[in-house]
């Protein structure tokens, strides 16, 4: 099995006169824990979006799961991406659903019996701490119950890499780490890879296996959570206090 899920080269994006990325390189394995970090307007959002073709770079190449984004016709490119999953800062649930109806939405036209979407459906709300909340409306559920059923409705698809912006965004400390060590739930189980974009140091703490941080469009430094904490560089070390 191919154990690089994602491989970028010399990814370059500009809005105008601002080069938002200047020539990023990134590989990310099947199975990794990769956080980005960078100051706020420092590209990362692109990066992803650009990963899953939302975004079309100047120059540039990503390769997801051997396949040239930006080569794909729409129907190959909307197969690929159910393989990605991607958790918003807001979750981005349909407040006119129930719980249970935001989870089944993914599988629509699969043509599944409504027993096996009830399974799916339990399975993956038990995955997340929130079996409970089955017929709730996301109007009654606090911010990080959004959140766990926000990963929820990303996992139903059983993605093999996920994309999460932000994830604990708004969230208080405690729920934050609860979010965080659910991440590292997911990884176990799901063995998915994952990028994750966070301002959240304990988050990154948590989660990260490699860290990057974007400084000026480029990748300007990778390594463990250990070593970008007691880097030589007091402008990484800056981003650790």
């Amino acid at each position: 099995m191919e154990t690089i899920v994602a491989d970028i080269t010399n990814l370059k994006k500009a809005f105008g006169s601002n080069h938002v990325l200047k020539g990023i390189d990134l590989k990310i394995e099947r199975g990794e824990n990769l956080v980005v970090l960078g100051k706020s307007g420092s590209g990362k959002s692109v990066l992803i979006k650009c990963l899953v073709g939302l975004i079309e770079p100047d120059e540039g190449k990503v390769i997801l799961f051997g396949k040239n984004v930006f080569e794909l016709n729409d129907e190959d490119l909307n197969a690929l991406r159910k393989k990605v999953g991607f958790l918003f800062q807001s979750a981005a649930l349909y407040d006119s659903m129930s719980v249970r109806e935001n989870l089944e939405f993914p599988l629509r036209g699969l043509k599944l019996k409504q027993k096996e979407l009830d399974e799916r459906v339990a399975s993956t709300l038990k995955s997340v701490g929130l079996e409970d909340a089955i017929d709730q409306m996301p109007c009654g559920l606090s911010g990080g119950m959004r959140k766990r059923v926000g990963l929820a409705r990303t996992l139903m698809l059983n993605p093999e890499i996920i994309l999460y912006d932000e994830p604990t965004t708004g969230l208080d400390p405690t729920t934050s780490k609860e979010i965080s060590r659910l991440i590292l739930d997911v990884q176990k189980k799901y063995s998915a890879a994952s990028i994750i974009i966070t301002h959240d140091v304990e988050c990154a703490r948590i989660t990260a296996n490699r860290m990057m941080i974007i400084k000026d469009g480029t990748a300007y430094c990778e390594g463990t959570f250990e070593e970008l904490e007691t880097s030589k560089d007091e402008w990484v070390r800056s981003f650790f206090k």
